[in-house]
C-alpha cells in the first residue's frame, strides 16, 4: 500500500486482513475482514421483514432456520449466509466488491502517516492482533451476531476493527470506532470552530488551514489507538444485545478503579 493510496490487489491480502471498497462514487466505504478461500465476514444493516443487502439466504422467521432465496452468486453456494436476525453475513469477494476497487486497512501507522491519510476509515494507530485471532472473533461473530448496525456507532468499519482489535469504545455518548464516521462529524465541527477566526485571520488560505488542522486534530483525537475509553473485550464475552454496553463501562470503571489503586499504592511506596 502506497502513502496516498490504500488500493491492493487481490493477491495480495491475507486471510485475517481489513479490506474495504467505496461505494456510490465514493460516498463511503464498506469494510469487511478477508477470511480465505476468497470470503469475507463484514457487517450490514438487518432489514427485519426483507430481503438482506445480498437477496440471499434470508432467514425463515417460521422456523428460524436458514431458507433459499435465488442467489446472485453462483460460484460460491454459502455466499450470503447469515444467522436469522443478524447483520453479520459471509460473502465471496466479488460480492463484497460489488465490481468495487479494493483497498485495505492499515494498522499500527505512525501519528505522522495516520495525519497525511485525510480522509477517514483507512487506517489506525491502534495495532492489530494476529490472524488467526482476528479471523477467529470475524467467524464466531458470524454465528453469534453484532448487535443492531448503527451508522454512527455501530457499523461495518466498527465491527472489522473489532475483529482486528479486540478493542470496544465504553462511552455511550459521542460516536463508536470507526474513522469513517469521525470524519462525517469532524469536519463540520472544525469548520463551526473556526468560525469565529476569521475576523482574526482575514485570509482565506489561512482559514482554510485551520480548519485543516482542527478537522486533522479531531480525527487523532477519536482514533482507537489513541482514545483512553475503550476496553479489550475477549469476543466470547461479548454480549451482543441492547445492553452490552452497560458491561463494557462497568469493565471499564473497574480496570480505571484498579490503575488508581496501583498507582496510590506506589506513591505510598
Amino acid at each position: 500500500m502506497g502513502f496516498l493510496s490504500n488500493r491492493v490487489e487481490r493477491s495480495e491480502i491475507k486471510a485475517g486482513d481489513h479490506i474495504y471498497t467505496y461505494r456510490a462514487v465514493f460516498a463511503y466505504s464498506h469494510h469487511g475482514i478477508f477470511v480465505g478461500g476468497n470470503k469475507v465476514v463484514h457487517f450490514t444493516h438487518f432489514k427485519p421483514d426483507s430481503e438482506t443487502t445480498w437477496n440471499i439466504n434470508t432467514p425463515s422467521e417460521s422456523n428460524g432456520e436458514m431458507s433459499k432465496l435465488p442467489s446472485s452468486c453462483s460460484t460460491y453456494p454459502d455466499c450470503g449466509f447469515r444467522q436469522p436476525k443478524s447483520g453479520v453475513v459471509l460473502s465471496c469477494l466479488d460480492c463484497f466488491l460489488r465490481n468495487g476497487t479494493l483497498y485495505g486497512f492499515e494498522y499500527g501507522v505512525t501519528p505522522t502517516v495516520f495525519l497525511a491519510k485525510v480522509r477517514g476509515g483507512t487506517c489506525t494507530t491502534a495495532m492489530s492482533d494476529g490472524p488467526d485471532t482476528v479471523i477467529h472473533r470475524a467467524m464466531y461473530l458470524l454465528q453469534s451476531g453484532f448487535g443492531n448496525y448503527d451508522v454512527f456507532q455501530n457499523n461495518c468499519e466498527d465491527f472489522a476493527l473489532y475483529c482486528k482489535t479486540g478493542i470496544l469504545p465504553v462511552e455511550k455518548v459521542g460516536i463508536g470506532r470507526s474513522g469513517q464516521a469521525n470524519s462525517l462529524v469532524g469536519a463540520p465541527l472544525a469548520a463551526l470552530l473556526s468560525s469565529p477566526l476569521k475576523l482574526l485571520i482575514p485570509s482565506p488560505v489561512g482559514i482554510a488551514t485551520v480548519t485543516a488542522g482542527m478537522y486533522c486534530m479531531s480525527r487523532y483525537a477519536t482514533d482507537i489507538g489513541v482514545r483512553t475509553d475503550v476496553v479489550k473485550v475477549a469476543v466470547e464475552d461479548l454480549a451482543v444485545n441492547l445492553a452490552w454496553m452497560d458491561g463494557l463501562q462497568e469493565a471499564f470503571q473497574e480496570n480505571e478503579a484498579s490503575s488508581s489503586n496501583n498507582n496510590q499504592v506506589t506513591n505510598l511506596d
